[in-house]
């Protein structure tokens, strides 16, 4: 009889799947919440509702599928849940499936949303309490769901418009376009950024890229907060790819870029600082150029270990004729390097004071102590930043955060 059960289980979740892949084709991000709640239903998970995260994280949007406002309109649903009070934000910001029973041996769940490791938001399901087949359900529910997002969302002004809770300027609509997602992991590395303020930026902007076993990052400042500067990143971060891609090294795809700031701009018209970096993940060898930026941060065991130094060129565009020194450091299993911009070390509270580079180190440590997931710990960071400067920077704050995992756990597996 429990064999037959299962097979049961098996063959719902299957449809339910199926049927959500066939009828994803020719749909649009306004069809996925019907989509969803009907397939859902066939595998016994009732009134599923599509929660997704603004862009700063702070509140959790009900997807109604109703047009651009999605999630605006009148609704039965909470159209707003907070991430900080409530048990929705809890599986966000913990990456967990809770529940809470709603009466008549039922149950509420609440599942994250997770293309790979970015954190989307949260699916919610009525099932049953203690019916293992409807959690794994609900689970596969949640990985096509955030799929089917992701590959529509690009072409979505619904999806941009719920995910955004403030008017966004040209310059950050830029930067928001280019990047990649802000957070990524695999077996090697774990990759995640933060960037703010949200709707106001315009002169920061991070990248990275895997080839092989080789991990790009990059993060860069250009010169201002506008338009102009959004621009000048944007080519910084196209010109860096664009070079990286035919094979480069890190000090050529450097002057590559400098190279094209000058052609577009001028000579010492507008200029970017930057990082440039890649991770061997084989080996944990670190290699880096510095133009101008802050050096990166090692944290090794859950304490501050150094600040990468090393002999740092001109800003890129200011052709000042310094040598691009390639820089060069061994990791260790578990290590964290932090690339950040100024906006973070050097937002100051009323009084005047900074945030200061050994604030921002410590907080990362402390949170990492705590046992968040690190797309959380920089959620917290950015929201610490911006509440140390009263709600408002007065210049950009980005952070690219990559932890090295090393080799001792696939010399387990084996």
């Amino acid at each position: 009889m429990g064999g037959d059960r299962s097979m049961e289980s098996c063959e719902r979740r299957a449809r339910m799947l199926s049927g959500l892949l066939d009828g994803s084709h020719l749909s649009a991000v306004e069809q996925l919440p019907a989509m969803v709640r009907e397939h859902a239903a066939q595998a016994g998970l009732d009134d599923a509702l599509i929660y997704l995260v603004d862009l700063q994280q702070n509140v959790l949007r009900l997807l109604t599928g109703r047009g651009p406002d999605a999630g605006r309109d009148a609704d039965p649903e909470p159209a707003e849940l907070r991430i900080d009070g409530t048990l929705a934000g809890r599986a966000y910001q913990e990456v967990r499936v809770l529940h809470r029973a709603v009466g008549d041996g039922a149950n509420r769940w609440w599942v994250p949303l997770l293309d790979g490791t970015e954190r989307l938001g949260v699916l919610r399901v009525t099932a049953g309490p203690d019916d293992e087949s409807a959690q794994e359900n609900m689970r596969h529910l949640a990985s096509v769901t955030a799929l089917l997002l992701v590959s529509k969302r690009n072409h979505s002004d619904s999806y941009a418009r719920l995910v955004r809770t403030g008017s966004m300027t040209v310059a950050a609509e830029m930067q928001w376009n280019l990047l990649p997602p802000l957070t990524f992991a695999n077996a090697d590395v774990v990759i995640s950024a933060a960037l703010e303020p949200a709707y106001e930026v315009g002169g920061d902007a991070f990248d990275y890229a895997l080839a092989g076993d080789t991990v790009q990052l990059a993060i860069f400042d250009a010169m201002g907060h506008d338009v102009a500067a959004g621009l000048t990143a944007n080519l910084a971060v196209a010109a860096a790819r664009n070079h990286r891609r035919q094979g480069l090294d890190l000090t050529e795809v450097s002057e590559g870029i400098e190279e094209v700031l000058i052609k577009e701009f001028g000579r010492a018209t507008r200029f970017v600082t930057a990082i440039l970096a890649e991770l061997d993940t084989r080996t944990g060898t670190f290699r880096w150029v510095n133009r101008g930026h802050h050096p990166p941060v090692v944290i090794r065991g859950g304490r501050w270990v150094a600040v990468l130094e090393g002999r740092p060129a001109h800003p890129m565009g200011l052709d000042l004729g310094l040598p691009v020194t390639l820089h060069r450091e061994q990791l260790e299993p578990g290590d964290r390097v932090l690339l950040y911009t100024d906006g973070v070390t050097e937002a100051r509270n009323r009084e005047g004071r900074e945030f200061g580079l050994e604030r921002f180190v410590d907080f990362i440590i402390r949170r990492n102590a705590d046992g968040l997931p690190v797309p959380e710990t920089l959620r917290r960071l950015t929201h610490s930043v911006l509440e140390y400067h009263d709600g408002r920077l007065q210049d950009d704050a980005t952070v690219l955060f990559t932890e090295w995992r090393g080799v001792t756990q696939h010399r387990l597996r084996v």
